[in-house]
Order: C-alpha cells, then sequence, then structure tokens
C-alpha cells in the first residue's frame, strides 16, 4: 500500500487516473481535506492537501514512486510504502490481477 500526499483533490484525481491507467496500481483512493503540519524551508508549514491510499504490489513500489515524482508538482512528494500483511484474499488476488501480476 502507498501512502501519498497531493497539493489539492485536483491533483490528486490527475495521480490517480495515471497510476490507475499505467496499471502501476489496483485502486488509488482519495482523501480530501487533510490538513498537514510540516517543517518546510526553516519554518513550520500548514496547509491542505489531498491524500491518496493506493494498492499495489511490492514489486511496483519503484515504479509508482518514479511516476509520482515525474507528475507531482512539489519538489519532495511525499511517497511512503507500508506492507500489507493480511487481507480478504479474494481483494488480494484482484490487486495482483490488475497489476499484471
Amino acid at each position: 500500500m502507498i501512502y501519498i500526499t497531493a497539493s489539492s483533490r485536483e491533483e490528486a484525481v490527475s495521480l490517480a487516473r495515471a497510476l490507475v491507467g499505467e496499471r502501476l496500481v489496483a485502486c488509488a483512493n482519495i482523501l480530501d481535506g487533510a490538513t498537514s503540519v510540516y517543517w518546510w524551508d526553516g519554518r513550520v508549514c500548514e496547509e491542505s492537501e489531498a491524500v491518496l491510499i493506493c494498492k499495489t504490489r511490492a514489486d511496483m513500489v519503484d515504479s509508482v514512486i518514479r511516476k509520482v515524482r515525474e507528475l507531482h508538482s512539489y519538489a519532495c512528494p511525499c511517497v511512503v510504502a507500508l506492507p500489507i500483511e493480511a487481507g480478504n484474499p479474494a481483494y488480494l488476488n484482484w490487486i495482483r490481477t490488475e497489476t499484471g501480476g
């Protein structure tokens, strides 16, 4: 599973469509209205963002990161992979199938 933040819902939708369209991820959920507080350029910033939660295979993570870095508006986008430890076997198989596995 990959966690990504975006500057807006529109950017999140654009990223999701590209990632799903290229079968890098099977699904991308978009959670709009997140507030992020973070350090950047030596100061604390607070911004509204949208969050993408993407489901894919572990061997696709590097390709997802490359694609997000190519398309994202941020100089240093948040793209963090988290392992899926367990789940509905049929759903996990669907992820494999939809990402060419």
